[in-house]
């Protein structure tokens, strides 16, 4: 059996750690085939379009893409080539784990294995209502939260927790202080949080969440929120167990889903094979979780986690000498 998905190479480092993932999983025999497609930069110079219909149709059609990250450039076209891709897919899900790895620079080296489920559609990020005053004095910005995408975001998350086997979900909000905005998420929460009486649901201020994730992260299994507070608290979370590279994210809807590593472009260092391909590597264990693949995902990231704790060919952010390629070798050696 083959699956066929979209594979957007990206800007910066992207294409290097692109490469690294997919000489992974072309070593795994997953019987993936992949349709290549352009955005970002790459895509601006070769068609003049960020993001180039034929990559549109090319996602619409696999209803799977694995993508390194993108630029989009200061002054032009979209706010966001990520906020785009998800509001035209409707990728309501932003899905994004984080666990403590060995030999890596934490300060959690053990105990972090949480999720963070963002809500993805709504909020402060789609842009609604921006608008400055003549004398650019005055900003303001409307945030549009619905009982819709907020019921289908925490049922997401409760249904998540039933699928991996976890026993808890906090739901984030500020509803003390936005009393609409996050009022409605929470409200909602809790009508939803009575259809999972297996799972345990309970409540938290955001910025109590941040405090408390900074203390004591073991305390917390799925965290539900809405899209500016997910986006905070996904990174934070990151910052618990290594930083961006080792930080994968999945973007999910109805009807496609993204996968991605979450971190930049890194221009200063694209074409030296320094880059660490471990969070589109993740990502892509993501990506086969989604494909029906359980059991290749759970390969796949004990090889990191075995790589990681032998350290082989570790790249510098690591700590190590290795470059791109000899990681993801070592990687794939380990399979």
């Amino acid at each position: 059996m083959t699956q066929t998905i979209t594979v957007i190479r990206g800007d910066g480092i992207g294409p290097e750690i692109m490469d690294a993932a997919l000489y992974v999983l072309d070593t795994m025999q997953l019987g993936l085939q992949y349709e290549f497609a352009d955005a970002g930069l790459v895509a601006l110079e070769k068609q003049g379009e960020l993001l180039p219909q034929s990559t549109m149709d090319s996602i619409r059609k696999t209803r799977v893409a694995l993508k390194s990250p993108l630029t989009t450039p200061v002054g032009e076209g979209f706010s966001s080539i990520n906020v785009e891709l998800r509001k035209r897919f409707d990728l309501y899900a932003n899905v994004r784990p984080a666990k403590s790895f060995p030999n890596t620079k934490s300060r959690f080296p053990t105990g972090v294995d949480l999720i963070t489920v963002r809500e993805n559609t709504e909020g402060a990020y789609i842009g609604e209502g921006q608008s400055l005053s003549e004398d650019g004095e005055t900003a303001l910005l409307t945030q549009r939260v619905t009982r819709r995408g907020s019921e289908r975001i925490v049922r997401y998350a409760f249904e998540l927790a039933r699928k991996t086997g976890r026993k808890k979900v906090t739901v984030v909000h500020k509803a003390n202080i936005l009393k609409s905005t996050s009022g409605l998420f929470l409200k909602t929460a809790r009508a939803v949080a009575t259809d999972y009486p297996d799972i345990e649901c309970n409540e938290m201020i955001v910025d109590n969440t941040c405090m408390q994730l900074v203390m004591r992260p073991e305390q917390f299994d799925i965290i539900v929120t809405t899209n500016l507070f997910g986006d905070i608290i996904s990174d934070l979370c990151a910052g618990l167990v290594g930083g961006l590279g080792l930080a994968p994210g999945a973007n999910i809807g109805t009807d496609a889903a993204i996968f991605e590593a979450v971190h930049g472009t890194a221009p200063d260092i694209a074409g030296q094979g320094k880059a660490n391909p471990c969070a589109l590597l993740l990502g892509a264990a993501q990506m086969l979780d989604h494909l029906g693949m359980p059991d290749k995902a759970t390969r796949l990231r004990d090889a990191i986690v075995a790589t990681l704790e032998a350290k082989d060919s570790l790249t510098p952010d690591l700590g190590g000498t290795g470059n791109t390629m000899a990681f993801a070798k070592a990687i794939a050696s380990r399979i």
